[in-house]
């Protein structure tokens, strides 16, 4: 938990920072006066500060953002006694309509390059894995979405739409089917080449919350023995590294996905924290306990051709083995970069990313994806960084989230970036200026507007968690 949220702090407070920059280089380039730079927004007090020159600097509590403050301009911080002075040289409000959009547009500037040179550094230092679909000689092994969908374990994913799979990839079915709208599935399934058809009940599953990490597909292959743990069930009985799974209690397990499922029954219900636990007992839905666990298991593996079936004692629905990894059953490219390459391939993987996004905001507006499954507070994000600190998950992480705050802040709602610019514009075109006391009132209603959005995404977050 820890490392989770100290990943997406300093995520957060990077972007915040960074974003802040953008707008207060501009300021002060245009030699306008920026009285307050701030990471995250501090309502009553603050946990730090510092007046440097003409510009006070300092750490709020209150993590959802962060802010400048530039003289003469109405934000979020509605001084109305500093609108309704006389304009000074030093303001934003003094400045040409040009100077100001450069200054409102510099956060987003500085997002979207962000977001270009991290993803051209996680290229040109660990590169891009593939792994290549004709390696996989068993196939796929298909969730229940999957099999919703037509698919069947052992097939071999040929084309999704348009997108023809030379690299395996679950992501990139789900996005094909979801933000690219491809309904039709090709597949070699015993020699013979079907074309399967994704029905859209189906597909709107995987837009849901709940369903945003499942894979629909992923490669099917034994499940080995590889590490004993000392002491545990497997050990005790005798099983021993080269072994190969092939039932539980009679179920047949010949592959790692059908092992792990059947042996999932066996796991003891998480425990319930003390919130969660509070919270259920409120609402009068603490649930029954559960039946007490099984504690052994029949295990039949094969060992040097010859079948050998064990009693396998169970400790909290675990028996201490791993099996050999994934990559010993599929060729994996590693895709490398040098400065020059990593470049424009950051380039169009950025600009790939906000096409997805613009596409799913679109299907939002359609119906075809829910507004509150695409929703999440701080808790989804965070959640997203995981438990152990991988460096380039977090940068990935960190990019992702940089060009999404550039999308964000150039939607055009007054509060936001985009609001700001969207006045602007008009202001540009038609030579007439927005009257203060209406950016004003539209600036209020788009602040309360997005902590309203806020606190239903929380919400939401809540809900999920209970």
């Amino acid at each position: 938990m820890l490392i989770t949220v100290a990943q997406f702090f300093l995520s957060l407070s990077i972007l915040v920072v960074l974003h802040e920059l953008g707008h207060f280089s501009a300021a002060k380039y245009f030699k306008t006066k920026v009285e307050k730079f701030y990471l995250f927004f501090n309502p009553g007090f603050s946990l730090f500060k510092k007046q440097i020159g003409e510009t006070e600097y300092g750490i709020g509590w209150l993590p959802l953002g962060g802010y400048v403050k530039i003289a003469g301009m109405i934000d979020e911080s509605f001084d109305t006694e500093q609108m309704a002075q006389e304009p000074q040289p030093w303001e934003f409000r003094s400045k040409p309509a040009w100077q100001r959009l450069i200054i409102m547009v510099a956060g987003v500037f500085v997002n979207f390059v962000l977001g270009i040179i991290l993803f051209s550094m996680i290229l040109m230092i660990w590169g891009r894995n593939h792994i290549m679909n004709d390696s996989l000689k068993e196939g796929v092994a298909v969730s229940e979405i999957g099999a919703e969908l037509g698919l069947k374990d052992g097939d071999k994913v040929l084309k999704v739409g348009d997108h023809n799979f030379k690299y395996f990839s679950s992501g990139a079915m789900t996005k094909e089917l979801v933000i690219n709208q491809a309904t039709n599935i090709e597949v070699e399934r015993n020699g013979k080449r079907i074309s399967l058809t994704a029905k859209p009940e189906t597909v709107a599953k995987l837009t849901k919350h709940e369903n945003r990490n499942i894979s629909v597909i992923a490669p099917r292959y034994p499940y080995v023995l590889n590490e004993i743990t000392e002491g545990r069930g497997a050990e005790k009985s005798g099983l021993v590294k080269g072994d190969k799974i092939l039932s539980v209690n009679g179920v047949a397990t010949p592959y790692t996905h059908l092992f792990m499922k059947e042996m999932s029954k066996f796991k003891p219900p998480a425990k319930l924290s003390f919130l969660k636990r509070t919270i259920l007992s409120i609402l009068g839905k603490l649930p029954e306990p559960p039946p007490p666990p099984a504690t052994q298991v029949d295990i039949r593996v094969l060992r040097q051709g010859a079948e050998i079936e064990q009693v396998v004692q169970m400790n909290q629905g675990r028996i201490g083995v791993r099996p050999l990894a994934e990559s010993n059953y599929v060729d994996v490219f590693n895709e490398e970069f040098s400065v020059g390459s990593a470049l424009p391939a950051g380039w169009n993987q950025s600009i790939e990313f906000i096409s997805d996004q613009l596409k799913a905001f679109g299907q939002m507006f359609t119906g075809k994806i829910k507004a509150k499954d695409s929703l999440g507070s701080f808790i989804t994000i965070g959640s997203m960084f995981g438990p152990e600190w991988e460096w380039r998950r977090f940068w990935s992480m960190t990019a992702s989230l940089s060009l999404l705050l550039a999308f964000i802040n150039l939607l055009p709602i007054p509060a936001l970036d985009g609001g700001y610019v969207m006045f602007l514009l008009f202001e540009s075109i038609t030579g007439k200026k927005i009257p203060d006391r209406i950016m004003e009132v539209a600036t209020m209603l788009g602040f309360f507007l997005l902590m309203a959005l806020m606190i239903y995404a929380f919400g939401l977050d809540i809900s999920r968690y209970i």
